[in-house]
């Protein structure tokens, strides 16, 4: 990590998880916490994190899980370097590591079939409908580059062992393209739409599916994560303050 780069230190899971993201830009915020609670990872299992960039959701499970190993991918160095960073300052370092790469052009390091789950927080928005923002690393985040939603589920699919499971968080509003993209590949679906509020429409959906799965799909009651008054809900706090995994 350049020490040009300016940056501040955020913590998560009431502190277990010490974050530090760019001053400027890119930050990770809730989402990649209730992906990892969603990620229903056990002890001994391998867990790839596609797209991890500072780390979030690939500290938040192994801070959750003790006995679970979890390998970051990214394609940006900078990125990679607070990952790192953030895996010494949280203590975690001999269960996270961080691979520098490309999901179209895997690493070497990433066997196929190698990983019980696979988990990511794709970019939320399709190039063509989006304009992008200013912070190159913002814009990586955020907006579709040439892997697109499809290419990331065929990664997991690829990554992943017989029977293993992939999990995602991304816009609600995307919900035909997420079904679309898992279709022949993943199915025994679960959805989990987070509502902001009571009574509003959710923006966000957590997604769990099953490589070759059967089962019929299931949408759940979900989590509202705040109150009318703008606080944290009780669910939404046991996730982001205790470290809580939502079972579905």
């Amino acid at each position: 990590m350049s020490e040009a780069c300016t940056f501040r230190t955020d913590f998560l899971l009431n502190g277990r998880v010490r974050l530090t993201q760019p001053e400027g830009g890119y930050r990770a915020a809730i989402d990649p916490v209730f992906l990892a609670a969603v990620t229903a990872a056990v002890d001994g299992e391998r867990v790839l994190d596609v797209g991890t960039g500072t780390g979030a959701a690939a500290l938040c499970l192994a801070a959750r899980v003790p006995g679970v190993r979890v390998v970051g991918l990214e394609q940006r160095a900078d990125a990679c370097a607070f990952a790192r960073r953030n895996a010494d300052l949280s203590g975690l370092a001999d269960r996270v590591s961080v691979v520098e790469g490309d999901l179209l052009d895997p690493p070497p390091a990433l066997g196929p079939g190698g990983f019980d789950r696979v988990m990511m927080n794709p970019p939320y928005l399709k190039a063509t409908a989006a304009s992008h923002p200013p912070d190159a690393w913002k814009a990586a985040a955020n907006v579709e580059g040439p892997a697109q939603l499809a290419d990331w589920l065929r990664f997991a699919d690829v990554m992943l062992k017989p029977r293993g499971t992939v999990t995602l968080v991304h816009r609600a509003d995307r919900i035909d393209d997420i079904l679309a993209a898992l279709r022949r590949r993943f199915g025994s679906l679960v959805l989990v739409p987070l509502w902001p509020k009571p009574g509003q429409e959710a923006k966000r959906l957590l997604v769990i599916a099953r490589k070759g799965g059967r089962a019929p799909a299931r949408l759940t009651a979900g989590v509202t994560v705040h109150e009318a008054d703008g606080r944290y809900s009780a669910a939404a706090e046991r996730v982001l303050r205790d470290a809580a995994a939502l079972a579905f």
